[in-house]
């Protein structure tokens, strides 16, 4: 599903250049739940901002379900991004002034789903999180836990082929914390693929491969269990 050749990102300004990623060649199969790892600064997150084609490399290749996508225009990414890709945030990305219900359903009022499909959408994924009861709450309403079962229903809402997932525990106590790594396994489990961004040692082995970044290159992969076959 991902594959990145010889992926180089280069941020400039007028005084410093900053080599963010190194060569990076990187894959990972449809079905497959891979956690990237590193200190502070190797990469992670402008990795998956390209793999996310919320940014595109400085060169080198990205190929997106067999698709170049690694020098489209904006607006082309957004299009491919729609209903394809998932994000789940460390600080959740909520909309304040929206509620639980409205911040659901906002991928598909973009994507132009109309309102009686998008409701059953949404009644549907806030059941699957166990959150339906909060459906009218806003977010300083919820907890932590609950925040991010709203941004995970949010991300799964139009049933992605990808599902990014940037430090999805960083903001939770280890229970809460649990109970997102659970449900991320569970949807995985589905068929979602997943590509998450952790510090954590104990996050990372819910995943069935583990590869370590630094200073922009991929040190070393590791499998931690083998993929399940979903029929």
């Amino acid at each position: 599903m991902i594959k990145t050749v010889n992926l180089n990102k280069i941020f400039r300004t007028d005084e410093v250049e900053t080599l963010a990623l190194n060569e990076v060649n990187f894959s990972v199969k449809k079905g497959e739940f891979v956690a990237v790892m590193g200190p502070s600064g190797c990469g992670k997150s402008t990795l998956l901002n390209i793999i996310g084609m919320l940014d595109n490399p400085t060169s080198g290749q990205y190929l997106f379900d067999g698709q170049e996508v690694g020098n489209l225009t904006e607006n082309k990414r957004t299009d491919i991004r729609k209903g394809n890709i998932g994000f789940v945030f460390q600080s959740f990305n909520l909309v304040d002034e929206l509620n639980v219900h409205e911040n659901v359903e906002l991928p598909l009022v973009y994507m132009r789903i109309k309102a009686k499909e998008r409701k059953e959408m949404v009644n549907a994924v806030l059941e699957r999180m166990k959150i339906s009861h909060r459906r009218n709450h806003y977010p300083q309403q919820l907890s932590g836990g609950q925040q991010q079962r709203v941004a995970i229903a949010r991300a799964v809402v139009a049933n992605p082929k990808l599902i990014l997932a940037d430090e999805p525990t960083g903001n939770l106590d280890s229970k809460n914390g649990l109970e997102v790594m659970n449900l991320l396994t569970d949807l995985n489990r589905e068929g979602a693929t997943i590509v998450m961004v952790t510090h954590s040692m104990h996050d990372s082995e819910f995943a069935h491969r583990v590869v370590n970044l630094f200073d922009g290159k991929i040190l070393t992969e590791n499998m931690k269990r083998e993929m399940e076959v979903v029929l």
